[in-house]
């Protein structure tokens, strides 16, 4: 399941990286963590372990995809991320200083 969640996060983020405009790169990314650590909580409220407590757990996963969508939308600016929600090819209003 690791395995799993590193493919599902590594393989958007490369893509990310070549086909967004730098400036849109975190809120791509923060946005992508928060959607797997919502399927992550979906997998571990289906799949109920009997592991010990010791093992990596898929609500660890959770929690750690919601950590670090956090902190990538933390480091990100606002504009940003509504620049990354609106439309790409639209018109855009001049910014005043």
């Amino acid at each position: 399941m690791l395995t799993l969640f590193s493919l599902l996060t590594a393989v958007p983020a490369v893509l990310a990286l070549h086909l967004l405009e730098p400036e849109l790169v975190l809120p791509a990314f923060s946005a992508l963590l928060f959607v797997e650590a919502a399927f992550a909580v979906i997998a571990a409220r289906l799949i109920h372990s009997t592991h010990s407590a010791d093992d990596i757990t898929l609500w660890d996963l959770a929690g750690g995809f919601t950590l670090i969508g956090c902190a990538a939308a933390v480091l990100g600016e606002p504009d940003q991320a509504a620049l990354f929600l609106t439309e790409q090819g639209g018109p855009r209003q001049a910014s005043s200083p």
